[in-house]
């Protein structure tokens, strides 16, 4: 291969910390950058969780550094970015993975779980980026990822908490740019279209009338992988973004560029 395409996309000796790193995209973007040279370092609530991912990082040859710690507490964060750079090493790279969503509809949604939404999925990412990025600053290098969405940009049914919050995280990535770009940080994100996870397998069914929404208004006309999400997170995380900034990367098949795409209806003839 070519060494100029490995020196830029080689992580060798960078410590990234995917938050919520356990399964699902977290996972496939915690096995790309481990596979790039990265040490890689995951948090969660749970013990268990944790040990249960480490031995599907292990079946792929991936030592994992494992800590439970949460994200919306500063006294937890600090300890336990405190331990990552004692025990790993200052974190170089850092992906705000960890999120929830709650599908309640406005009337019916109670407003502590709104604030629930927002504090793990807006406020989270500020406090982890705010405790990393000083040491970034001090050394002039460092990567931030963090995880938006499509509804960063358009609402849906009954997920309003979360659309305020990924659509309040797009608007917190360029204001981390704009005020950390000068320092050579790199502050991006990613908004994942419909990914095919144990999380949407249920609903990933013929006949399904979600699957049949996606499959029809996606121009690739498929389900997004979950390591399609960690290439663009390795993009991010490489010296071959070093002059993106503020940038949220769309992984979505197209969705964006045509919601109204209906398959068959817009197709050329072959």
């Amino acid at each position: 291969m070519n060494p100029l395409i490995n020196d830029l996309f080689d992580l060798s000796g960078k410590v990234a910390l995917v938050t919520g790193g356990t399964h699902g995209i977290g996972m496939a973007v915690g096995k790309v950058l481990a596979k790039a040279g990265a040490k890689l370092c995951i948090n969660d609530l749970s013990e268990e969780k944790l040990e249960a991912s480490k031995k599907e990082y292990a079946k792929e040859g991936i030592d994992v550094y494992t800590l439970v710690f949460n994200v919306t507490d500063e006294a937890q964060v600090d300890a336990g970015i405190s331990k990552i750079e004692a025990e790993v090493g200052p974190v170089d790279i850092l992906v705000n993975n960890a999120g929830i969503i709650k599908r309640i509809p406005i009337l019916d949604m109670p407003i502590k779980d709104f604030v629930q939404v927002l504090d793990v999925d807006l406020v989270a990412p500020l406090i982890v980026a705010k405790r990393v990025a000083p040491g970034m600053i001090k050394r002039r290098s460092g990567k931030i990822i963090n995880m938006c969405s499509m509804m960063s940009v358009y609402g849906r049914n009954s997920v309003s908490a979360y659309a305020a919050a990924k659509g309040g995280l797009k608007l917190l990535t360029e204001n981390m740019t704009c005020e950390w770009a000068k320092y050579n940080l790199q502050i991006n994100g990613i908004g994942p279209g419909y990914i095919a996870t144990s999380q949407t397998e249920p609903i990933r069914v013929n006949g399904h009338p979600f699957n049949d929404l996606v499959m029809t208004r996606t121009p690739a006309g498929r389900w997004g992988e979950p390591e399609d999400v960690g290439n663009a997170a390795l993009f991010l995380a490489s010296k071959a973004s070093n002059f993106v900034n503020g940038h949220i990367l769309y992984v979505d098949g197209g969705i964006l560029a045509n919601f109204g795409y209906v398959k068959g209806e817009n197709d050329l003839p072959e």
